[in-house]
């Protein structure tokens, strides 16, 4: 039996600067994402399409998406292979290609450096970052490659 679970968020525009949409510059880009529990993010678009940069843009909430649900599932592979992770940082980038129809990412790459506990769990910290990949919910299901360079580091060096 196939387990299903779902997911809700609310998006709530707030950039109505009084006139609404009556021309390309006269509306704001803000708005809200709450969802049952935590705290809204403050979004708008990329600056490059008139938003706030001091908010968040879709593109970047995509690519820390596909960041944290590649942590997440690498921290678990680790847990149950017996890889004590000390530290992890991801700094993560993704291109995305404006086209005359719209736009599309053409691809993300996540470099998570990550710390380990000891030398003997190096080879495998690295290989880990394979299963995680084909774990990650979001990566299967985005229709760009999602790229991985990793580097472990033993703590204490």
């Amino acid at each position: 039996m196939t387990r299903q679970h779902t997911y809700a968020t609310v998006v709530t525009w707030t950039g109505n600067q009084g006139t609404g949409t009556s021309g390309y510059r006269a509306y704001g880009r803000e708005h809200e994402l709450t969802a049952d529990g935590p705290p809204p993010i403050q979004g708008s678009s990329d600056p490059g399409f008139r938003g706030d940069p001091a908010r968040w843009n879709p593109e970047q909430l995509l690519l820390g998406a596909l960041s944290q649900c590649h942590m997440l599932s690498y921290l678990h592979k680790c847990a149950v292979s017996g890889v004590v992770v000390t530290e992890y940082t991801d700094r993560a980038a993704g291109t995305m290609a404006e086209t005359a129809d719209g736009g599309h990412f053409t691809e993300a790459v996540l470099r998570p450096e990550v710390t380990v506990a000891a030398p003997e769990m190096t080879e495998i910290a690295l290989k880990l970052h394979e299963e995680a990949h084909a774990a990650c919910f979001i990566a299967s299901s985005v229709n760009f490659p999602v790229r991985h360079e990793p580097v472990v580091r033993v703590a204490g060096d």
